[in-house]
């Protein structure tokens, strides 16, 4: 999540290159929970082994989450910890909040201290989180029932007025992914996430996230928050992602940090899911994900969204002054004429089918390929990006900002001209304590320049009561792109805003799609008209009109699939890895690897089909004699102008005739495709004149069986039968088994490489907890 205010590089290559596709893992289906607990479980979220998970005291029969009557689906606003007022500027404290109108509230942000521990940093009267308060000010007075004060003790506060609102502390962000801020302000560059989670040899570092992990659990019981939302920039093998801060220690460990990212995920779901259980209530574990084409080319297939309950796209940033090209902060759909894509050759590459990348739409269906659309909402910016001595486009949109030097510590050779001064009122700093141009505005100033008002706040940002405007900033809307922007011909100077206009049809692309809601970035940047000042102020007007479209819309998408798919489900993993380095994965060539762990030879000729997102093109192919065809693709259009049209295609492979797969055994096959996609879902195998699902699709009211006879494992146990006539004893699904301890599991040999209880050999992926030492 981009932090407009910290002293920070504001710049990010978000969209700066050409994308390329991924693909993962799927794990074993968890154990059968209670009845009531597993009716509840949102589709494809994976559950400990185990544990019985609360789901219901969070989600209904249906697997929707349950917000209030009238909130059909989510307003989710981040709220930020140095909006204070103590530096002379216009708090927004948790009075501010528009608390009817929201669903959950993000706290950002908290941080990964050198202890590889969650922290908002040391106790005290000026620490913001849990010390600081606001004599005087009307709402923010303490409740004297908490052992803390500061935000959270407001937060706590208006929680007891409004119990439908729910609570997470985020945790990362932009500046605070790879180091922290101490209690003096300075940053410490301690490595953050990227040591966290993944050792300097590219390893897991399971002692670092369990550490992390527990932490959180602690902090979320302490605080009162009902879950936490990880906003990690970025564990992608993309070389120079990022913060440029962190690249030299993020740089050297690119080619683990998806297994690291995995394994940190995991251990939070199945640590919070514990902590669940014992509590009584579902703790949600959320992240802020990349909407770039470019970034999640480098993150495989997002293997992590089976361990979230949603996912907030940060479907923002896509154009800014990192680069000259001039387009919008926060299309939602392409329109053919990005600039910035237009020169990579993206609408003239046959092998991208048109599809333009840089637009909420794309980001949203490349998460829709593995996850039910209310597992999934959009992002909006309540804040502006601009560019300055714009030439040609049409009023600036899809113009040029001439290159020019970027600010101290961008860690980018050549920017675009970016907005200064009064038209970058949210700026940030560089490392020269300079300003760092960006165009970066709150709304509600953005709407003052739009109505010729210089608001009475300049001179808390540093301009004189007296401050006039040059030139006049002109409303353009593309209806199109679903963008506004605001252009002052004669300062040649380009702001891409959201407005009333702009949100609605955004709120109207949720309901109609089903999708679970919107993520705010963030509430503080809100407006009202004030009409005794005349002029627009923090406020509410953006986030109200959300709610109105929301309040009375159908229930969201719950379901994945768009097809029936069998109710009987086997236990053959498939996993899709060996993913070069982002930077040298294009056209993307993973292997994909599928394992048969039934008791039942899979003969020749047995077709695998599954699901990938329309985000990439219908030319997906393998190379390996396995016959790789699209059957069917929702999206038939040369290109995506005005949005994709379907969510999926679906894809049809076979085994050779000459080849079976025995119990035990693997295949695996060389394959290609060209756009980012997140993990392929709706897996079917059919073989015999029988179909069936897959057990790791996590699907909803699926029962794992055995080929041909319709029976599965007892109550308790895990798939994968029993180690047969291996030398290691049987893994067992109760048992408990410490480090090095070896186990027979599905005609292999395992090893433990930490404790574990409940975890099924194979199931775990590469960066699990078993490590496969053979057949047996």
């Amino acid at each position: 999540m981009l932090s407009p205010t910290r002293a920070r590089a504001t710049l990010l290559a978000a969209g700066a290159a050409a994308a390329g596709l991924l693909l993962g893992s799927l794990t074993a289906a968890p154990s059968a929970a209670a009845a009531d607990q597993e009716s509840c479980r949102p589709d494809g979220l994976y559950r400990t082994p185990g544990v019985d998970v609360p789901y219901c005291s969070v989600y209904d029969s249906e697997g929707r989450e349950k917000m209030g009557a009238d909130h059909q689906r989510r307003v989710i606003g981040y709220f930020t910890n140095w909006r204070t007022g103590k530096d002379g500027k216009d708090a927004y404290l948790a009075s501010d909040i528009p608390w009817d109108k929201v669903t959950h509230l993000n706290y950002a942000f908290a941080h990964v201290d050198g202890d590889n521990k969650l922290s908002v940093g040391t106790d005290g009267p000026e620490n913001a989180s849990t010390g600081m308060t606001w004599p005087g000010v009307a709402g923010a007075e303490m409740d004297p029932d908490l052992p803390y004060q500061g935000h959270f003790n407001l937060l706590n506060k208006f929680k007891k007025q409004h119990p439908n609102v729910k609570t997470l502390v985020s945790v990362g962000g932009w500046a605070e992914t790879g180091g922290y801020f101490d209690d003096n302000g300075d940053r410490v560059d301690s490595g953050g996430f990227y040591t966290m989670a993944t050792n300097a040899d590219g390893s897991v570092n399971q002692r670092g996230i369990d550490t992390f992990a527990d932490s959180t659990v602690a902090f979320l019981k302490k605080y009162g928050f009902d879950g936490v939302d990880i906003d990690y920039e970025y564990p992608t093998t993309m070389k120079d992602a990022g913060n440029p801060l962190d690249h030299t220690l993020a740089n050297a460990r690119r080619a683990g940090l998806v297994k690291g990212y995995g394994a940190l995920m995991k251990t939070l779901r199945e640590k919070l899911d514990r902590a669940s259980a014992e509590d009584g209530t579902h703790r949600l574990l959320t992240v802020a994900a990349p909407s770039s084409g470019y970034l999640l080319r480098g993150m495989e297939t997002f293997q992590v969204q089976k361990y979230l309950d949603y996912v907030n796209i940060m479907s923002y940033d896509l154009h800014g002054a990192w680069n000259e090209y001039v387009g919008p902060n926060a299309s939602l759909f392409d329109d053919g004429k990005d600039a910035e894509l237009a020169q990579a050759g993206v609408y003239s590459t046959s092998q991208y089918g048109g599809t333009g990348y840089l637009n909420t739409d794309w980001a949203y269906h490349y998460f829709r390929g593995s996850m039910p659309a209310g597992r999934i909402n959009i992002g909006l910016p309540y804040y502006s990006r601009g560019f300055k001595n714009v030439q040609g486009g049409t009023n600036g949109l899809w113009g040029k900002a001439a290159t020019t030097d970027c600010p101290a510590g961008a860690g980018l050779t050549a920017c675009g001209d970016g907005a200064v001064g009064i038209d970058n009122l949210w700026h940030d700093l560089d490392d020269n304590g300079k300003e760092s141009p960006a165009g970066s505005n709150p709304m509600w100033h953005a709407k003052n320049l739009e109505k010729g008002v210089v608001g009475d706040y300049v001179t808390q940002y540093g301009f004189p009561a007296d401050t006039t405007l040059t030139g006049t900033y002109v409303r353009n809307y593309d209806s199109t792109l679903v963008a506004p922007w605001l252009w002052n011909a004669q300062k040649k100077v380009f702001l891409s805003t959201e407005d009333e206009q702009s949100v609605a049809a955004k709120a109207d692309y949720v309901v109609d799609r089903g999708i679970g809601g919107t993520m705010i970035w963030e509430l503080a940047g809100d407006y009202d008209w004030n009409a005794a000042k005349g002029q627009y102020e923090q406020g509410s007007t953006l986030t109200s009109a959300m709610y109105e479209k929301f309040r009375s819309a159908a229930p969201y998408g719950a379901t994945r699939s768009t097809i029936d798919l069998p109710s009987e489900a086997l236990d053959i993993d498939v996993a899709f890895e060996q993913f070069p380095l982002g930077d040298s994965n294009y056209p993307i060539g993973p292997k994909l690897k599928i394992t048969n762990n039934t008791t039942a030879t899979l003969p020749g000729g047995t077709e695998f089909q599954f699901d990938y997102a329309t985000s990439a093109p219908a030319n997906a192919k393998d190379q390996s004699g396995f016959g790789t065809k699209i059957v069917r693709s929702d999206h038939t259009a040369a290109n995506n102008i005005g949005g994709l049209k379907g969510d999926y295609n679906r894809v049809s492979l076979k085994l050779p005739a000459w080849q079976t797969l025995a119990p035990g055994a693997s295949v695996q096959l060389d394959f290609v495709y060209y756009l980012p996609t997140s993990t392929p879902s709706n897996w079917t195998v059919t073989f015999d004149g029988a179909s069936y699902a897959l057990a790791g699709d996590l699907a909803r009211g699926t029962t794992l069986v055995q080929p041909g006879t319709g029976t599965g494992p007892s109550p308790g146990t895990e798939p994968g039968g029993s180690g047969g006539d291996c030398s290691a004893d049987a893994w067992s699904a109760t048992a408990e088994y410490g480090t090095g301890t070896t186990v027979s599991h599905g005609s292999h040999t395992w090893k433990a490489k930490w404790w574990t209880k409940g975890e099924t050999p194979g199931s775990t992926g590469e960066w699990g907890v078993w490590e496969d030492l053979g057949s047996c």
